[in-house]
């Protein structure tokens, strides 16, 4: 006889489960005392929020399904962001949550919450387990479910009664996973795949627009293959970063609101646009009516409900990214886009990232000086605001799974959290959170379990004491009216001292080699509180207009 809380812990460790990121409470207290005698490593984190955030890096830096567990009512409540965070980057998480018994199903009991109505709109799929019998397959499914086609969370609601019933089951064995109605497409379809081939023959300007989906689908060998064949230059979004090596001659880095000229002028000029593993967002396009206005489009994509969503395209490929390109690589010609190249080096060489480098304490010089000390397979994480798009910037990432940011959420409070996560994925590799001041303080209380668990993450806060990203626009668009933006000073260091967690605080550019390096030389974890100039903004941004109005959701006028 078994309970379903063995069953549950049986399931998680057939589907290769090693670490659950979790919090107890009362209804999951038959899943936590299962975990007692269990194999399985539970990291227990400071909030469930936090839980969410470090299952979804763990499978962002591995690729594989990433697990969180919080009980009934506030606990499930507090994992929404984190499941939301990865449903909007197709990442593969589990969430696990307590219910009240079945008897007590919507009768308001005491911590009930209708979590499965509350994440429908933010799963690729959930279940409320209502019978013991049916937990074992059900585990399968949602490990089945988010970890293929285009990935995303699912989560299983597990009233108390259906974890501590009693009942005989095996679970069958090397039984396929078969879901009615849920048929991932892998293969491109032949013909769409040749007219690709031949729009790709007749274009004199083409470029490879590449996101997200070539790095779930571990593509990246692939794509800078065909790159290479065809001479095609390759600008990729946010998500996309590390899927060329950033000291590749054919990458132009990323496009859109915060990318480089070049990459930005590469895809208003080019008469094709190959878009892979990508979803025309805003961020990318501005006004997509005006986006990529002189070409002709293919778009390859592993979700049929993306291709045509925000852009009209020429020749739609429904498939896996890595299958697609496999394909094309068996199909086109070598080829040379020699006065296309040239326009781009020019491009290029007048148009470089660059920044004020002197003597002040400036995010970029603190970027571009990790970025030369760091190994190529470390992994930054970032959160979200300025801090992200100076990294995504300056940092040169030369290997796919290296960049670990939230995308299509933009969630304050990820990286510290999700940084967590990563170091479980990858142990043997230097884990770098790059924080603004207003971010961290979302989960700082995370310390607590990076000092527990010794867990060596490594933080670099860029301190201006202000909503960095929002105080940008405020001062370009509000004429310096910074409406609650700005933060009273705070000493992190002394924060993570009182954790028993390492740190120091860097005032001016000597200090900066020095303490980065103090930093990846502890075993432990630690936090660098970089006081840096307050005012620094984010270049290079769209021009001003209807795409910025659009943007940032108002009118600038």
């Amino acid at each position: 006889m078994k309970t379903g809380a063995k069953i549950l812990i049986e399931g998680l460790q057939r589907e290769g489960v090693e670490t659950i990121f979790g919090y107890p409470g009362g209804v999951v207290l038959p899943i936590y005392d299962e975990l007692y005698d269990s194999p399985l490593q539970h990291i227990l984190v400071r909030h469930e929020q936090a839980a969410a955030h470090a299952a979804d890096g763990y499978a962002r830096a591995s690729g594989r399904v990433g697990v969180c567990l919080a009980t009934s009512g506030p606990g499930a409540c507090n994992l929404v962001t984190g499941i939301a965070t990865a449903y909007m980057d197709s990442i593969p998480v589990v969430a696990l949550t307590g219910q009240v018994p079945t008897s007590l199903l919507g009768n308001d009991a005491f911590q009930e919450s209708d979590i499965t109505g509350i994440t429908m709109p933010v799963t690729k799929h959930n279940y409320l387990v209502k019978k013991t019998e049916d937990l074992g397959h059900i585990v399968r499914e949602a490990f089945y479910i988010a970890g293929t086609g285009r990935q995303g969370p699912v989560l299983v609601d597990l009233p108390k009664d259906v974890t501590t019933r009693e009942i005989e089951y095996e679970f069958p064995e090397n039984e396929p996973v078969v879901l009615r109605g849920y048929q991932p497409t892998y293969r491109g379809h032949a013909r769409q795949v040749d007219k690709a081939v031949e729009m790709i023959a007749e274009a004199e300007r083409p470029l490879i627009y590449a996101g997200g989906g070539v790095i779930s689908s571990n593509a990246s060998s692939d794509l800078v293959s065909l790159a290479e064949t065809l001479m095609i230059p390759i600008t990729t979004t946010l998500m996309g970063l590390g899927a060329i090596p950033c000291t590749h001659p054919l990458n132009l880095g990323m496009l859109g609101m915060h990318g480089t000229r070049y990459a930005n002028y590469a895809v208003t000029e080019s008469d094709l646009l190959i878009a892979i593993g990508v979803r025309f967002d805003d961020r990318v396009t501005g006004n997509v009516q005006t986006f990529a206005p002189n070409a002709r489009i293919i778009h390859i994509d592993i979700d049929p409900a993306e291709i045509g969503k925000n852009k009209k395209v020429d020749v739609p490929i429904v498939g896996d990214v890595g299958a697609v390109l496999s394909d094309l690589l068996a199909k086109v010609r070598k080829k040379q886009n020699d006065n296309w190249m040239e326009r781009i080096r020019v491009w290029k060489e007048r148009h470089p990232m660059k920044f004020r480098d002197d003597d002040v304490l400036r995010p970029q010089f603190i970027i571009r000086e990790l970025s030369n000390l760091l190994l190529p397979d470390d992994v930054i994480v970032s959160e979200v605001g300025q801090n992200q798009m100076w990294t995504a910037q300056y940092y040169c990432f030369r290997k796919p799974r290296t960049w670990i940011t939230s995308g299509g959420l933009g969630t304050m409070g990820y990286g510290f959290p999700a940084a967590m996560g990563v170091h479980f994925a990858c142990p043997d590799r230097t884990v770098f959170d790059i924080a603004g001041d207003g971010s961290f303080q979302m989960n700082i209380q995370e310390l607590g379990t990076v000092a527990q668990y010794n867990i060596p993450v490594k933080v670099a806060i860029l301190n201006n004491r202000f909503l960095g990203m929002v105080r940008q626009w405020q001062e370009l668009f509000y004429d310096r009216r910074y409406s609650f933006t700005e933060l009273p000073p705070v000493d992190f260091v002394r924060i993570a001292q009182a954790y028993g967690v390492d740190g120091i605080k860097v005032e001016s550019c000597e200090e900066v080699r020095p303490a980065l390096q103090a930093a990846i030389d502890c075993d432990g974890p630690f936090v660098l509180d970089f006081r840096i100039e307050r005012e620094e903004n984010v270049f290079p941004m769209v021009p001003a207009g209807a795409a910025i109005n659009e943007m940032i959701g108002g009118d600038t006028e």
